[in-house]
């Protein structure tokens, strides 16, 4: 059996060379979109084929205006002929204008449905894990931003001329076989060749027109790459290495557009031999049919008017609008299809080890084995050999003095960063060997600046479980003191049209509830409470320890520190784990934190998680007096009206 990649190599190779530059998928991709809009596509043919008149009409009219006209000594009815002339291109300029909104409601339409497509494929691809090399976020900004907007542009440029180039072509050939016959053969005899030498060109063009597009993107990531890292590249010392690599990437779009613009030179031959040699032919041909009777002087100058002022300029426009805009509307509309198609469905999760699953104990959700981890290999470390366990419903605090790596720890816990020493383990199973689905499923990270996007409320709230019902999320938003603000809001139909207009602790209760409603078994809420009251903060994070699953918190409040059940203390790079008394009688710094902190002196007990999950199932049963007051009054407080 040959090797998978040996496969999917042999088959992009056929699929390139039926489908040079991708044309093919691009061509399937706008002519998929545009199908539902044919009634507005069939109104501007309409008015294109009006646009025609004047290139139907003009050969024939002027041929009829000399030889019945002026040649005949009837000036008056010459010109009455070309006032007939002139009414047609009056019905081309209204006709143009009656066109253009019927276009705006083709291309419009189009360019929304390719920014969804590339949205959605950038997501999909981050929730299925795949890896930057294949989903490169900054290639999708250029994609967003450049391609997107160039399918639209190349649309409407095609449709607004494209179209009055091939009426004009066509107008001009039915005009000249009713004018004088004679003269067709001598302009399709080398029309066809032409026409055909450039259809051959057509491969090579989008070849190197897909080369260009690629190196664009390359740029627009190697760039991203640069600016998002510029921090570390001048730390280190590493300015001439990147410059290197993005000078290659500029490089290698100069080579792109020298080659395309040598592949599109041949076209000029194409103009050549289609659009000037029938002009020459008609002209040495021209004498013998006017002395043989063939033609008329008329119907020679009509014929060279077809030929000059029609069908030359047309066939020169349309090569080069084929050349150009076709093309690169194929070519990026199919780099366009290659990146948004559906991801696919996600790996098979990896067991967990069969020697964990035999021990006696069951592992704990979450643990980290002489865990070191710096910012580059001459940087000191801001976590170094950590050690400790987290098991199941099991609730840990980490705090510090600010900058000391909090977010850094809790980034590295969630997999987001990878340590260089040591091995972090999620229910035994080490992270690094965990598919990027499952991770993310596993482990769920609520940043201090939370993310709410333009869209309902329930739609932000089941982002992370589509299928959750209402009362599930009746549950979260009640547990977690988001149930007044989703009441102002209007329900969960409600439209939130600009995040930015909520406050930064409304934008905090929404991402807690949709954390608290998604599968995810360990949460690390990174500072995500800070914009909140101390009761409403307490609150959430009471029912976020009662939760199914283990819970780590970035603390900024003494009160979350003496909630958990262990506190982990970032101390340079020796990191200390223990209770709150622990800490207090062995740690200077932790008591000096104590000192900085705003506490309340009342003690707060395990239990009064333990009576929080037992009061939620229970709404009458009332909380032990002893060690429960304060996050009694603070669950209290939260849950009245305002």
């Amino acid at each position: 059996m040959k090797p998978f990649g040996r496969r999917r190599a042999s088959r992009t190779a056929r699929h390139s060379a039926a489908d040079p530059g991708g044309i093919r998928a691009g061509r399937d991709l706008i002519v998929g979109e545009l199908r539902p809009r044919k009634a507005a596509l069939l109104r501007v043919l309409g008015w294109s084929a009006l646009e025609g008149a004047p290139a139907l009409l003009s050969g024939a009219l002027v041929a009829a205006a000399l030889d019945q006209g002026f040649l005949a000594g009837r000036n008056s009815v010459g010109f009455a002929l070309l006032g007939v002339l002139g009414l047609a291109m009056l019905i081309r300029v209204v006709a143009t204008y009656a066109m253009f909104p019927h276009l705006a409601a083709v291309v419009e339409p189009l360019r929304d449905a390719l920014v969804r497509r590339v949205v959605s494929g950038a997501l999909d691809a981050a929730v299925a894990g795949r890896r930057p090399g294949k989903a490169d976020p900054t290639a999708a900004v250029a994609r967003l931003t450049e391609q997107v907007e160039s399918c639209r542009n190349l649309t409407a440029s095609l449709l607004r001329t494209l179209r009055q180039l091939v009426v004009t072509v066509v107008a001009a050939l039915i005009g000249l076989a009713v004018l004088a016959p004679v003269v067709l053969p001598l302009v399709l005899a080398p029309l066809v060749p032409a026409a055909w030498l450039f259809v051959r060109l057509l491969g090579p063009l989008a070849r190197r027109r897909r080369d260009l597009v690629v190196a664009d993107e390359r740029i627009a990531a190697e760039s991203g790459r640069l600016v998002a890292g510029l921090r570390d590249v001048v730390a280190l010392g590493a300015q001439d290495r990147v410059t290197g690599e993005l000078a290659a990437a500029i490089e290698a779009q100069a080579r792109a557009t020298r080659a395309l613009a040598r592949a599109s030179a041949v076209r000029l031959l194409v103009v050549g031999v289609g659009g000037q040699l029938p002009l020459v032919l008609l002209l040495v041909a021209a004498p013998h049919l006017v002395r043989t009777g063939a033609l008329t002087p008329g119907e020679v100058a009509g014929a060279t008017l077809y030929l000059v002022k029609e069908l030359a300029p047309a066939l020169r426009a349309l090569t080069a609008t084929v050349g150009d805009w076709i093309l690169e509307l194929g070519v990026v509309a199919g780099r366009l299809a290659e990146v948004g198609e559906a991801p696919a469905p996600d790996p098979v999760p990896l067991p967990i080890p069969a020697a964990a699953a035999e021990r006696p104990v069951r592992p704990a959700a979450l643990s980290a084995r002489e865990v070191t981890f710096a910012y580059g290999p001459y940087a000191a470390p801001v976590v170094q050999n950590l050690d400790f366990a987290l098991p199941e419903r099991g609730h840990l605090a980490i705090v510090g003095p600010s900058g000391i790596g909090k977010s850094t720890l809790a980034a590295l816990l969630a997999g987001l960063l990878t340590p260089q020493h040591g091995t972090i383990l999620l229910r035994g199973a080490p992270i690094a060997g965990l598919d990027e689905a499952r991770l993310r499923r596993e482990i769920a990270v609520v940043p201090q600046e939370a993310y709410v996007f333009a869209g309902t409320v329930r739609e932000n709230l089941a982002y992370l479980q589509p299928a959750a019902t209402d009362l599930e999320l009746d549950r979260a938003v009640r547990l977690v003191g988001c149930r007044d603000l989703v009441t102002r809001l209007g329900g969960y139909a409600a439209e939130i049209t600009d995040p930015g207009a909520l406050s930064a602790g409304e934008r905090q209760l929404l991402a807690l509830a949709r954390t608290f409603v998604s599968p995810a078994r360990v949460v690390v809420l990174d500072e995500a409470t800070c914009h909140l009251d101390p009761a409403t903060e307490a609150l959430a994070e009471t029912a976020f320890a009662a939760r199914p699953g283990a819970l780590i918190v970035i603390a900024h409040r003494m009160d979350s520190a003496r909630r958990a059940d262990q506190i982990l203390l970032m101390d340079g790079h020796l990191p200390t784990v223990g209770t709150h008394d622990e800490l207090l009688a062995r740690s200077a710094l932790y008591a000096d934190l104590i000192g900085h902190w705003s506490v309340d002196p009342r003690p707060v007990a395990r239990r009064t998680i333990t009576s929080a999950a037992q009061a939620e199932e229970s709404p009458a049963r009332e909380a032990p007096a002893t060690g429960t007051g304060h996050v009694a009054t603070a669950a209290d407080a939260a849950a009245k009206p305002h």
